[in-house]
């Protein structure tokens, strides 16, 4: 699967700063609480990082939990700097961005319809 260009990343991330939620990240990076937010019409059942400097992926951010539609979740005591994303849907599509700065906003993430649809067809689903 080709990772999505850091541009559309920054397009992804402007549609989450739309949005704006409360502080969510720390300047500190064992302190770090990012706050993600769906109103996507899917539930997210899956959130993995990777260094951008990292070929493979970490384990799942979400567990066994889901980000209902309308839901949100906290990552915690993420270290700040470049991350690549993967999301899965509730379909098992997947949307990934690299090169994101998971520390850069303040206002988190939002996950709607258009960033993930959009995000999907660049990853090649």
């Amino acid at each position: 699967m080709k990772k999505v260009p850091l541009a559309l990343a920054g397009i992804v991330l402007a549609a989450i700063a739309a949005l704006a939620l409360p502080t969510t990240a720390l300047a500190a990076s064992d302190n770090s609480i990012i706050h993600i937010k769906n109103t996507s019409d899917w539930e997210i059942h899956h959130l993995f990082l990777s260094p951008s400097d990292q070929e493979h992926w970490g384990p799942d951010q979400l567990g066994h939990q889901v980000i209902a539609v309308g839901g949100s979740f906290e990552l915690h005591k993420v270290p700040c700097g470049t991350w690549d994303v993967k999301i899965v849907d509730e379909d098992g599509d997947e949307c990934v961005m690299s090169g994101v700065d998971i520390c850069a906003s303040k206002e988190g993430w939002v996950i709607t319809n258009d960033a993930l649809l959009e995000c999907e067809n660049d990853s090649g689903d």
